[in-house]
C-alpha cells in the first residue's frame, strides 16, 4: 500500500505462448533513494495460480527507483518438461543458451514517486517480453 511518502508496487505475468497466468516465478524487489544510489534488496515472493504476486516487500521512504527481477530460466525449463511436444512447430530450445532458454531472467527498472502505486505486468514467451504500466 502506498502512503504519502511512499510508493507501492505489484505486478503480475501471463504467458502469452499459452494464454495463461504464469505460476512459480520467483520475483526479487530492489529499490534506491536517487539515480546514483547503490541498490538495495528488499526480499521478494513468487507468483501465484493466477500469476500475480500480492505480497513483495513495502518500498522504504525516500524510494526513487524499483527493479523487479523475474527470475523466469527455472519457470521456461519446467515448462519444457510439461509441455514439450506442445509446440512442435516452435521448439523453445531453438537459438537459445546453454540451457535451452533464450530470457533466464528479466529485469524491469522503473522510477516512482511517493503516493503512487505501480502495476507492472509482464507478458512473456519463450523469445519475447512485453511490460507496461498497468492499473
Amino acid at each position: 500500500m502506498s502512503t504519502d511518502t511512499t510508493a507501492s508496487v505489484s505486478t503480475h505475468i501471463l504467458d502469452t505462448s499459452i494464454g495463461r497466468p504464469a505460476e512459480g516465478v520467483a520475483i526479487a524487489l530492489a529499490a534506491r533513494a536517487g539515480s546514483d544510489a547503490a541498490w538495495v534488496a528488499l526480499g521478494g515472493s513468487a507468483t501465484d495460480a493466477d500469476g500475480r504476486c500480492k505480497d513483495l516487500p513495502a518500498l522504504p521512504e525516500g524510494t526513487t527507483h524499483v527493479r523487479l527481477d523475474f527470475q523466469t530460466e527455472s519457470y521456461f525449463l519446467s515448462k519444457q518438461n510439461k509441455q514439450a511436444e506442445a509446440q512442435q512447430d516452435a521448439p523453445a530450445n531453438r537459438d537459445s543458451g546453454a540451457s535451452g532458454v533464450f530470457f533466464p531472467e528479466v529485469a524491469i527498472t522503473f522510477a516512482v514517486v511517493p503516493g503512487e502505486h505501480y502495476h507492472v505486468p509482464l507478458l512473456l514467451n519463450p523469445f519475447g517480453y512485453s511490460v507496461y504500466r498497468g492499473s
